[in-house]
């Protein structure tokens, strides 16, 4: 028999193989930010290190609620659920809170995170507010 190469690009059998992506545990301190971003729509929560490095983060879609259950207070509550979970077992035991947004989830948000069993240092409001900036959009007629 002889030994032919065939190109696999000729032939249209390439495999590429996918990377190997594995959680590794990360090394964390126990003190972190916990950064809630409570808009009309849905609630984002991330948990960071004092450097800003992202430890965990959830969401209300991410919690598996769609459309307009995603700005419920309920679907803020699950996500934080979850994010705080993620964090405690990463070693993170003390956040600072700091919330941003007009939406429902703000204070369901913090409520789970406590529930969670993280300890709450100090509770922040970062919601930018215009010193007369932009103009607002045009209210909405129904």
């Amino acid at each position: 028999m002889s030994s032919i190469e065939v190109d696999p690009l000729e032939t249209g059998h390439l495999h590429v193989a996918q990377p190997v992506t594995k959680k590794r545990k990360k090394v964390v301190e126990a003190e972190g930010v916990a950064h809630i971003r409570a808009t009309f729509n849905n609630t984002l929560i991330t948990v960071t290190d004092s450097a800003g490095d992202t430890i965990a983060w959830a969401s209300a879609g991410k919690a598996g609620f769609k459309g307009s259950k995603k700005s419920t207070p309920f679907a803020a509550t699950v996500a934080g659920e979850q994010v705080g979970r993620e964090a405690v077992s990463m070693g993170v035991k003390r956040v600072d809170v700091r919330v941003q947004g007009p939406g429902s989830g703000r204070e369901s948000a913090i409520q789970a995170l406590a529930a969670a069993g993280l300890f709450i240092k100090s509770i922040l409001d970062v919601t930018p507010l215009p010193h007369n900036g932009c103009r607002p959009p045009k209210k909405r007629r129904v």
